[in-house]
């Protein structure tokens, strides 16, 4: 009777918890996101004047967008420790991301882990899914200027050809410097039965823990942002100057980005949100490539990124083996690293969104009660 009781007593305090959190999140994105679109739309006369000023306010809010929704994880007790290569010196150069998806979770992991990395989280683009463009935050990515991509054979040329468009557009007149994406296309229960049968009907490796990327969209990213040279592979000089003005560096570097969940549990969305699950620590493995090892041709650019994802699944086998990472070569034994937020700047953030909520809300009520 007593072990029902206390279980009786954690299921109504996880439960209580629970709606706690998305009552404060429900009103955290009811006065961020309005006040983000608010006070862009102040500064479109500065963005006429001085793009680049305002694209760089532009960053530092959408940094600190993202830094909430960090924080509701971080509250949960949902920490990241990073493995292999330290990407923070690199974290000002022009880079591509590459990283494994698994749920909507990787996302957010995406953006507590990289929040501490420079002004990554400010210059950075991302490509994802179009349903994205219709949830809370998507106003947020549609105006830093994401790219929503359609999945499917009947869209897949299209996209491609808006993908460029959007690069050459977008990227350099907005200053951004770190373009990340997840080749693999969808979630990895989606999309792992599909791609082990392809795999098997063209003599490709049988992965478990992640499935065989697809390569329109790096090649896209690659032919447009980087300089390419006569071997076919893409090179580093400086490219042909931006709208801005400015010359700009093309890619410098390939980031690949492995995340692994213990026992294999992927977080998703609702679990950052309601937090019922226990804290847990997601672990995060680097690997840099110079953009000069990477190919762009069709065939060899397709082997590359293959054998990057058969060295995921070979990564992600021995964490879930051992739980840590395998140590990089020329090292004894894996070195981990905690990623950390500071809670007092999180506090400061969360108190300006609620502040400018406020305020905003009573800038549009005194301009109604003059109107009407």
């Amino acid at each position: 009777m007593a072990h029902l009781l206390d279980g009786a007593r954690n299921l109504g305090w996880v439960l209580l918890s629970s709606l706690l959190r998305f009552v404060f999140m429900f009103i955290n994105n009811c006065v961020a996101i309005p006040s983000y679109c608010l006070y862009l739309l102040l500064l479109q006369p500065l963005r006429l004047w001085d793009g680049p000023t305002f694209w760089q306010i532009e960053g530092i809010m959408f940094k600190w967008m993202l830094a909430m929704v960090s924080s509701w994880g971080w509250i949960a007790g949902y920490t990241v420790t990073e493995w292999g290569d330290d990407v923070r010196p690199i974290c000002e150069e022009e880079a591509m991301v590459i990283v494994n998806h698994q749920a909507t979770g990787d996302v957010c992991t995406l953006m507590m882990c990289l929040q501490d990395k420079g002004t990554v989280v400010r210059k950075m683009m991302w490509l994802m899914d179009h349903v994205f463009k219709y949830t809370n935050f998507g106003v947020v990515s549609l105006i830093h200027g994401d790219f929503f991509i359609r999945q499917g054979k009947a869209h897949r040329d299209k996209q491609l050809v808006y993908l460029k468009d959007h690069l050459d557009r977008y990227y350099h007149s907005r200053d951004r410097k770190w373009i990340v994406l997840f080749p693999e296309g969808g979630f990895l229960r989606k999309r792992r039965e599909t791609s082990q049968s392809f795999a098997k009907k063209n003599s490709l490796p049988h992965l478990t823990h992640v499935t065989l990327p697809r390569l329109g969209a790096t090649q896209v990213i690659l032919k447009t942002l980087g300089a390419q040279q006569e071997n076919g592979s893409v090179g580093n000089k400086t490219g042909n100057p931006s709208q801005s003005g400015n010359k700009r560096k093309s890619l410098q570097y390939v980031v690949d980005v492995t995340i692994a969940y213990p026992k294999a549990r992927p977080m998703d969305i609702q679990t950052w949100i309601f937090g019922y699950r226990p804290p847990t620590v997601t672990h995060v493995h680097y690997r840099v490539y110079p953009i000069k090892e990477v190919p762009v041709e069709t065939e060899p650019l397709t082997d590359w990124l293959y054998q990057r994802f058969v060295e995921k699944e070979e990564l992600l086998a021995h964490f879930y083996d051992t739980g840590a990472f395998p140590p990089l070569k020329g090292q004894k034994e894996a070195v981990s690293r905690d990623m950390t937020l500071d809670p007092v700047w999180l506090c400061i953030i969360q108190s300006l969104a609620f502040a400018s909520g406020y305020v905003w809300y009573s800038v549009l009520q005194y301009l109604y009660c003059c109107l009407f």
